[in-house]
């Protein structure tokens, strides 16, 4: 597949730059990152004389051409973050038809290479005053995560998870159980206030750090029109860095503090925790998927906290107190 990126790179006259693997998501697509050949003239320059810098020394290629029709809408949503203040990767070029970017590269360090027990409160306020600013988006068009929507993604749970990964076959019963408590979560989740842009996927791995006060957010192409707590339980229930859970609890009441939202602590923790519920009910079913259809293992290692965020929050809810006993017997 590089191969056919350096011939594009050399019709577009980018041919001094090399190319190397940067990463592969969960889907289609791959990321490369482009390298621009220093120029030692540069370094000769009085200092003085540096007044003008020599450009980007890297950029990203965003290789979707397994399904380059899914570039109109990343660009979309791009634009729209951009036009809420939200910092995500400037697209610098594009051809659609062959299904590549060029985007501005905002290096390899994630939340998840630096979250420590002496940064991780600020760098989680950083990232929550960042979600306010991606709620601000504007949601003209976008699909809407309604309740048939909700219901479609946690069934994912016990076609791949239960079903295909355990090999688990359900009784009519742990089927009524399982479809109850999806019932009430979605009642839940459709309680709070709608409407807002939804990342959908921000976390540990798609915050970036460019610079030392700066984030950068990636891998939002997927976005939805939704609730207010979907972004806010991805990152402090992250699949794949844990925090305490009372310090999860006091940065989601600071979330709701920030936008002055008029709620009791107990009702919007309960919304936060059911709003995790369904994404985490969703995520078990897709990292199963991954491994099973797409064969990618590196997400089984994930599932332990996934499952452990699902049965402490489950317990904790007369709604949910029947699945979460029957997803720990089924275990």
């Amino acid at each position: 597949m590089t191969g056919d990126i350096k011939s594009w790179l050399q019709d577009i006259g980018w041919n001094e730059w090399s190319i190397e693997t940067a990463s592969s998501d969960a889907s289609f697509r791959a990321y490369y990152r482009l390298r621009k050949p220093h120029d030692p003239a540069f370094d000769r320059q009085p200092v003085s004389q540096k007044t003008q810098q020599q450009g980007p020394l890297t950029c990203i290629v965003m290789d979707s051409s397994l399904m380059p029709e899914s570039l109109t809408l990343f660009i979309d949503v791009t634009e729209r973050l951009l036009a809420a203040g939200v910092r995500v990767p400037n697209i610098i070029v594009k051809n659609i038809k062959k299904g590549y970017l060029i985007l501005e590269d905002f290096g390899s360090t994630h939340y998840f290479d630096i979250l420590n027990k002496k940064n991780y409160h600020t760098l989680y306020q950083k990232a929550i005053d960042e979600i306010i600013k991606i709620q601000h988006a504007d949601t003209k068009g976008l699909p809407l995560y309604d309740e048939d929507f909700l219901h479609f993604e946690m069934a994912l749970m016990q076609e791949w998870y239960l079903e295909k990964y355990l090999k688990i076959s359900l009784t009519k019963k742990e089927y009524d159980i399982i479809n109850e408590a999806c019932k009430k979560i979605a009642e839940a989740v459709l309680e709070q206030p709608q409407g807002v842009f939804v990342h959908r996927d921000f976390h540990s791995r798609n915050i970036m750090m460019p610079t030392e006060d700066k984030i950068g957010i990636i891998d939002y192409q997927d976005a939805r029109s939704g609730a207010i707590t979907y972004d806010l339980v991805s990152l402090l229930r992250d699949c794949y860095v844990e925090i305490d859970a009372q310090e999860a609890e006091r940065l989601a009441l600071y979330y709701r503090d920030s936008i002055g939202l008029d709620i009791d602590d107990a009702t919007f923790i309960k919304w936060f925790d059911f709003m995790g519920l369904q994404r985490h009910i969703k995520v078990l079913g897709i990292f199963s998927r991954l491994y099973l259809r797409d064969g990618k293992d590196g997400y089984l290692k994930d599932i332990p906290l996934t499952l452990k965020y699902i049965l402490e929050i489950g317990s904790k809810y007369d709604e949910t107190k029947m699945f979460a006993s029957l997803l720990q017997r089924l275990l």
